[in-house]
């Protein structure tokens, strides 16, 4: 009955014939781990997913007439505060409603984004007169407003205004783009341990 040929066997009988021993297998690196590629894999998922809310708003910009206006003054307190955006759409006045919140265009002047209090027909069927007023004031805007459209408020999240203004600026634009390719770039960088790097050793 024969005996099993196992690896020290062999390494026996190669020691006992003086042939040279087989030289141990080199020990494969491990991928390292730890904060560091748990803050990278963090950052390519922010980044991900703001490109993904870009890629959306322009798509709803083109085709469903939503864009996004941020609030200064306190004048729609304490629904929207000071410091908010606003995501609107732009819809035909004739849709207008008696305590919607719109925006509406004005000439020479920055638009204005109070609630409705009246509703009335125009000189044309397009055409209706508004009278707003803001949720913090006492009394009606000064005037009515003649308008065929508005923009109406589908919701708000307050205190990210100046986020967005800060991102505007061109060294934070100009930061952020320097980190994501940073990013990129260790993402993609060839890691020890990788599979070319194990076909070079020959343990492939």
């Amino acid at each position: 009955m024969s005996t099993p040929t196992t690896r020290r066997g062999l390494r026996e009988q190669a020691v006992a014939s003086g042939a040279p021993a087989m030289a141990p297998a080199p020990a494969v690196p491990r991928r390292r781990g730890g904060i560091g590629r748990m803050l990278g894999d963090l950052g390519l998922w922010i980044a991900a997913a703001a490109g993904v809310v870009c890629i959306v708003l322009v798509i709803l910009a083109v085709t469903a007439n939503v864009t996004l206006i941020m609030f200064r003054t306190g004048s729609m307190s304490p629904t929207i505060p000071a410091g908010s955006v606003a995501v609107v759409q732009r819809v035909d006045a004739a849709q207008v409603e008696v305590g919607d919140v719109v925006t509406v265009d004005r000439d020479d002047e920055l638009p204005v984004t109070h609630r409705v209090t009246s509703v009335e027909a125009g000189a044309s069927e397009s055409e209706r007169i508004v009278t707003m007023r803001g949720d913090a004031n006492a009394t009606d805007d000064p005037f009515p407003y003649t308008v065929t459209s508005v923009r109406t408020v589908l919701f708000s999240i307050p205190g990210i205004a100046s986020v967005i203004v800060g991102m505007g600026d061109p060294w934070v634009l100009g930061g952020l783009t320097a980190g994501a390719t940073v990013l990129v770039i260790w993402a993609f960088w060839p890691r020890s341990g990788s599979a070319a790097t194990r076909k070079q050793q020959g343990l492939t």
